[in-house]
């Protein structure tokens, strides 16, 4: 069977990206607006209504105008922005959620794609919280460094434009005012009562991402080990395509101690990796910022949603 699918906001990073994902499968059909037309809006709701699928790569407030466009009880729309992600009309877009996550997607046409640093966190948190070594009203703290490419075209122009100088080489940290815009997600998904405490970074690359969570055993329910959060992730996660845990092991995992950020990137594949010792631990969770962290995950939602398989289009 072929589908039709339209990205409102191709030219941005992440239509961009989905756009090249798709452009190679025989079972898409893409429906392209005309540079002038991409503000059009009589043009975009024809479109959308055309499709099968929309993905909508927008700002917040241009995300709502186009889901206000919609009249075709048969278009799925797929939001990358933030305007739906802990709406209770709409799916969170992560399969790997908890066992009914894909069965929601399946049947809903509303469907919010997850951020890139909060896909990292929930997938690390998630299992703790559900198998009940975390209480939900634990006050976590993490923190994420990720390349440029997370700030979109602005930003990666900005980069791009201090190319051979010393500007912009070291890594910079921000939202330190402590509210994020992934933190609503970031706790609605895991389960968590209160919002972490999360600082990201953004580093001299272009894309890659590691969300870091600490974990103190003296929060702990019960007397557990690295080793003993390693299972409750391989557990949880054992029949998961894309996702990798690895085991508790500092020399398979690292470069010479030292942890690559960007090992995932051009794939949808997550790794999660515990360290640390009985009084004091590191889980992190490594992704391609651009890939599982946004446009691979999107086109994972749509698989899921149309019925196809799940890694079509995928590595």
């Amino acid at each position: 069977m072929r589908y039709t699918v339209f990205v409102d906001g191709q030219e941005g990073t992440t239509g961009l990206q989905i756009n090249e994902y798709l452009a190679q499968r025989a079972d898409i059909e893409l429906l392209k607006i005309a540079a002038d037309k991409r503000k059009d809006l009589a043009e975009r709701k024809r479109l959308i209504n055309a499709s099968d699928v929309t993905f909508l790569c927008l700002p917040d407030a241009a995300a709502k105008e186009s889901v206000a466009l919609v009249d075709n009880p048969r278009t799925c729309v797929i939001d990358a922005s933030t305007a739906h992600r802990v709406h209770p009309d709409w799916v969170f877009g992560l399969p790997e959620l908890c066992p009914e996550q894909r069965a929601k997607i399946r049947a809903s046409k509303r469907i919010a794609n997850p951020g890139c640093h909060a896909s990292a966190f929930i997938l690390a948190v998630r299992p703790l919280i559900d198998a009940g070594l975390i209480a939900a009203d634990t006050q976590l703290a993490a923190n994420s460094i990720t390349g440029y490419s997370g700030g979109g075209k602005s930003m990666i122009a900005e980069y791009e434009a201090a190319s051979g100088s010393t500007a912009l080489k070291a890594p910079r940290a921000y939202a330190l005012a402590l509210a994020h815009k992934h933190l609503p997600e970031m706790q609605a998904y895991t389960g968590l009562t209160a919002a972490p405490i999360f600082q990201p970074i953004v580093g001299p690359f272009y894309k890659g991402l590691a969300v870091t969570v600490y974990l103190h055993p003296a929060q702990f329910t019960r007397t557990a080990g690295p080793a003993d959060v390693q299972k409750i992730l391989a557990d949880y996660y054992a029949d998961e395509a894309f996702i990798k845990v690895h085991p508790v092991d500092l020399d398979t995992t690292t470069v010479n101690g030292f942890y690559d950020v960007e090992a995932n990137n051009g794939s949808n594949r997550v790794d999660l990796a515990v360290y640390g010792n009985a009084e004091r631990m590191l889980l992190i969770a490594r992704l391609d910022n651009l890939g599982k962290g946004a446009s691979g995950a999107a086109v994972q939602a749509m698989n899921v949603h149309l019925g196809v398989t799940e890694s079509l289009g995928l590595v």
